[in-house]
């Protein structure tokens, strides 16, 4: 996989990912960047920008990077993690979220509120890639993303383990500020056209709404995740 830009690469080198090839622009001033290459003994190749502009497009920052794949939690290693938690998991569940953007700024915001991970579907899903690791600024070396076969049974299994399964939605009977956010849970957040799908909407526990005072009827998902992600996090210190 190839990432693009300083943030990425920066975390993708202090969390120690196998990196098989580093290029820099041949005017890139960023000594710190530089430092922190020499530091880890990494080599780099130094071309003109237009050269790496032309092969990997012109949003590089001057720095690309090839790495191994992103990995993929598994669901029982997260749930072992979050088992530890006295004060409980914290779950995002992504359904159908197809734009790479989104992925990356909820990511951002998992991170930023020290959520537990991400779980996405296999299919009809956006996926790790380079656009997500980018949107992300290094989030993505941080926060835990599983990808599962069956959103549902999927959510079978996390009530079996504790978890209240809460879906986000705009005909939510519960306003989002007053939900109680204690213990282990699953957020549900659905895709930027179509919302929470039928059989997913059907599994939650409860429905809450973010209420809306404007004359366009919905957020994007991405805000709409980092609403509720720092609505949890004031509940559960409240």
């Amino acid at each position: 996989m190839i990432i693009v830009g300083k943030n990425p690469i920066v975390e993708a080198i202090r969390n120690k990912r196998n990196i098989s090839k580093l290029i820099v622009a041949e005017n890139l001033k960023d000594q710190s960047f530089l430092k922190l290459l020499k530091d880890n003994r990494l080599k780099y190749e130094v071309l003109p920008q237009h050269v790496i502009t032309k092969k990997y497009g012109d949003k590089n920052g001057g720095i690309v990077a090839e790495i191994i794949e992103y990995d993929y939690a598994t669901l029982d290693e997260v749930l072992r993690k979050t088992s530890k938690k006295q004060d409980g998991g914290v779950l995002m569940i992504l359904d159908g979220l197809e734009d790479p953007h989104n992925l990356g700024a909820i990511l951002r915001s998992a991170d930023a509120t020290g959520a537990d991970a991400i779980i996405i579907p296999k299919n009809r899903s956006v996926s790790l890639n380079q656009t997500v690791a980018k949107v992300s600024t290094g989030a993505i070396e941080y926060v835990d993303v599983v990808q599962v076969t069956n959103l549902t049974q999927t959510i079978q299994e996390l009530k079996k383990n504790g978890y209240w399964v809460i879906g986000l939605e705009l005909d939510g009977t519960i306003d989002f500020k007053q939900q109680d956010y204690h213990g282990n849970i699953a957020v549900v957040v659905g895709s930027e056209g179509k919302g929470i799908s039928r059989l997913v909407k059907e599994n939650c526990d409860i429905l809450v709404k973010i209420p809306m005072y404007g004359k366009v009827n919905s957020l994007n998902a991405s805000v709409s995740a980092g609403l509720i992600l720092y609505e949890i996090v004031r509940n559960r210190k409240a």
